[in-house]
C-alpha cells in the first residue's frame, strides 16, 4: 500500500511493538505529528515540557521495561535539546531510538532556519545514526535502528529525517521485526580456563554491574552465586540485579561502597566481573584494584575487555547464556570461613551519623521511611548528587528494573523525565523520585507534565539549599573554599508544586517524616515533598579518587 513518510514511521513503530512515544512538536516534524494524530488510538504520545525531559522519559521507560524507548523532536534546537538525554542513555547502555526532523533536502547545508547537523553532533554518543534522504529507504532504516539499539550492548540510535521525506509517498510493505540474537561468542578454551580459575579459587567474589539488569540475567546470577557460595558486590548501576536481602549480597562497591566490599576486593583471590566495566568510581587506583586476584570478565562488548583493568580471562556473549553455562559446569562449593570473614569486615568501617536535629531531617531516616511504605516492585528514580548516593546506600533493592539513575554521565536534571517515563510505563506501580534542590532546579518544568497526565509520582526534594556533592569535595580537597556551591536560592518548592497544580508538603525534621510521608503515599496522586536536610550532611564512607579502601574516609571534621 502507498503511504507517506510519516505514516510509514507510525507503521514501523507499530511493527516494532511501540505503543508509547515521548516528544515535543515543531515545524520540521509537523507531518509526523499529523500522522500521530491519525494513529492516536494505537500510539500514545506523551508531551513533555522540554525535549531533554522527553529524552530522559524515553530513557526511564526503557530502563524500567527493557523495551526500546522512543523520542521525537523537531530540527535545530529541538534536536540539540535531545543531546544530553541521548548521551545519558549511551553511557548507561539504554536502548533508545531518537527521531528528529530536519529541513527539506534542498535546504540542507544552507544554514537554513532551525537547521543543524544532528548526525554530526550525535555521532560520539550514539551506537549509530542515519539521515534518510529518500522515502524509499525510510522503513528499512527504522527497522535497522531498532535492531541496532536492542542488540549486543544496547544503546541509542538517531534517525534524522528531512521534512520533505516525511511528506513523500511510496509503497510500504509490513514485515516482522528482526529476532535479536546474542550468541555465546567465547572460545571454548577461554570458557574452560574460566571454569578452572573458579574451581581453584578459595576466596572469590562477584562484582556485578548494570549489564546484569540489561541482559535480564538476575536469576542466572543468583543461581551461579548460590552454587559457588560466592559473595556479590554491586556497582551503583547494578542495583536491583541481585536481591539485597540475599545472604550473599555484600553491598555496593567503589567510592561510596561499604568497607567490606573494599576489603573483599583487596583480599579475594578471584573477581568474577559480570556486566561491569571497572569505572573510575569503582576501580579507583586501577593498578591496585584486586591486586591479589585473578579477574574474569563477562561482557557482551569486546571493547570493554582490558580497557580499564587488566584481566586474566574474558567470556564474551549474552550474560544469560554465559551465566547459565557456568552454573551448569562448575562444582557446588561452600565457603563458610570466607563468608564469616566478610561478615566481620561488615561490622567495621561504620560511618558515624549526625545526631538528631530539630532543624533538619536526616536523609537516611527519610529514605528508610520511604522504603517502609513501598513494595519491592515500586520504582525508585534519582537525579545526581549526594541524594543519589544516599539512596544507593540505604534503600533496599530486591528486583531488577526498579532503580533508575544516571550512572555513567551523571546527569543532573535527569530525574523528572525518567520518573515520567517510568510512571507512564508502569501505571500500576508507585514511582518515587529522590532529587536534590540543585538537580530539581534544572528540571522542575516537567512538573507540568506530571500534573497534565496525573502521574503517580512522589517527588522528594532532599533540600539542603547547597550543591551538596560539589560542596563536599570542596570541603575535602579545596580547603573549604565554597565557590558557587551555596547559591542562596529562596525557592519555595511547596508553592512551586502548587503553582503547577500538584500537592506540596514539607518535612522539617525526623519527627515529621512518617506522618508527612503517610499523607503523601495515601493516594495515587502526584505529590512533592520539600524535605529540609542539613547543608553539612556528607556522603560517607568515601574513597578519594584514585585511592583504595586503605584511604577510606568514614568521618569528617
Amino acid at each position: 500500500m502507498k503511504l507517506n513518510g510519516s505514516e510509514i514511521i507510525a507503521e514501523c513503530l507499530l511493527e516494532q511493538g511501540v505503543d508509547t512515544v515521548f516528544g515535543y512538536p515543531g515545524g520540521a516534524v509537523l507531518n509526523i505529528y499529523d500522522a500521530l494524530y491519525k494513529y492516536s488510538d494505537r500510539i500514545t504520545h506523551i508531551l513533555s515540557s522540554h525535549e531533554q525531559g522527553a529524552a530522559h522519559a524515553a530513557d526511564g521507560y526503557a530502563r524500567t521495561t527493557g523495551k526500546c524507548g522512543v523520542v521525537i523532536a523537531t530540527s535545530g534546537p529541538g534536536a540539540t535539546n535531545l543531546v544530553t538525554g541521548i548521551a545519558t542513555a549511551y553511557m548507561d547502555s539504554i536502548p533508545m531510538v531518537a527521531i528528529t526532523g530536519n529541513v527539506t533536502n534542498d535546504l540542507l547545508a544552507r544554514d537554513s532556519f532551525q537547521e543543524v547537523d544532528i548526525c554530526g553532533i550525535s555521532m560520539p554518543i550514539t551506537k549509530h545514526n542515519f539521515i534518510v534522504k529518500d522515502v524509499k529507504d525510510l522503513a528499512n532504516v527504522i527497522r535497522k535502528a531498532f535492531k541496532i539499539a536492542m542488540s549486543g550492548r544496547k544503546g541509542p540510535v538517531l534517525i534524522d529525517i528531512p521534512k520533505d521525506v516525511t511528506g513523500a509517498v511510496c509503497e510500504y510493505e509490513k514485515t516482522v521485526p528482526a529476532v535479536i540474537e546474542n550468541p555465546l561468542m567465547s572460545d571454548k578454551n577461554d570458557f574452560l580456563y574460566a571454569c578452572e580459575l573458579i574451581s581453584t579459587a578459595k576466596c572469590p567474589m562477584i562484582y556485578m554491574g548494570g549489564g546484569v539488569v540489561s541482559a535480564d540475567a538476575s536469576k542466572e546470577l543468583i543461581a551461579l552465586a548460590e552454587k559457588l557460595d560466592c559473595p556479590v558486590a554491586s556497582s551503583v548501576m547494578g542495583l536491583g540485579g541481585f536481591p539485597q536481602s540475599h545472604r550473599l549480597y555484600m553491598g555496593t562497591i567503589g567510592m561510596h561502597g561499604g568497607y567490606e566490599t573494599g576489603k573483599a576486593t583487596d583480599n579475594c583471590d578471584l573477581i568474577l566481573t559480570v556486566g561491569a566495566r571497572f569505572s573510575d568510581r569503582v576501580a579507583g587506583d586501577r593498578e591496585k584494584f584486586g591486586k591479589d586476584a585473578r579477574i574474569i570478565q563477562l561482557d557482551i562488548d569486546k571493547a570493554e575487555i582490558n580497557k580499564n583493568v587488566k584481566i586474566d580471562c574474558c567470556l564474551l556473549g549474552d550474560l544469560k547464556d554465559t551465566l547459565r553455562e557456568l552454573t551448569n559446569t562448575v562444582e557446588k562449593t561452600e565457603r563458610p570461613q570466607w563468608i564469616a570473614q566478610l561478615s566481620e569486615w561488615g561490622k567495621q568501617g561504620k560511618v558515624t551519623e549526625t545526631p538528631k536535629s530539630d532543624d533538619y531531617a536526616h536523609p537516611y531516616h527519610v529514605i528508610e521511611a520511604v522504603r517502609a511504605l513501598t513494595k519491592d516492585s515500586d520504582i525508585i528514580v534519582t537525579d545526581v548528587g549526594q541524594h543519589q548516593m544516599w539512596v544507593s546506600q540505604r534503600y533496599r533493592f530486591e528486583e531488577p528494573r526498579t532503580w533508575c539513575t544516571s550512572g555513567g554521565l551523571g546527569t543532573m536534571g535527569y530525574g523528572m523525565g525518567a520518573a515520567i517515563g517510568s510512571a507512564v510505563a508502569h501505571p500500576e506501580k508507585r514511582v518515587v523520585l529522590f532529587t536534590g534542590d540543585g538537580s530539581f532546579h534544572m528540571n522542575l518544568n516537567e512538573l507540568a507534565t506530571v500534573c497534565s497526565y496525573d502521574l503517580n509520582v512522589k517527588i522528594i526534594v532532599l533540600n539542603n539549599t547547597v550543591l551538596g556533592m560539589v560542596r563536599q569535595w570542596q570541603k575535602l580537597f579545596y580547603g573549604r573554599r565554597f565557590s558557587q556551591t551555596d547559591p542562596h536560592r529562596k525557592t519555595d518548592f511547596v508553592k512551586v508544586a502548587q503553582a503547577f497544580g500538584i500537592k506540596g508538603l514539607r518535612i522539617h525534621n525526623d519527627d515529621d517524616a512518617e506522618s508527612v510521608l503517610a499523607q503523601a503515599f495515601g493516594d495515587d496522586k502526584p505529590v512533592l515533598i520539600d524535605c529540609r536536610i542539613s547543608p553539612d550532611e556528607n556522603v560517607l564512607p568515601m574513597i578519594p579518587p584514585g585511592k583504595t579502601v586503605d584511604d577510606l574516609i568514614t568521618e569528617m571534621e
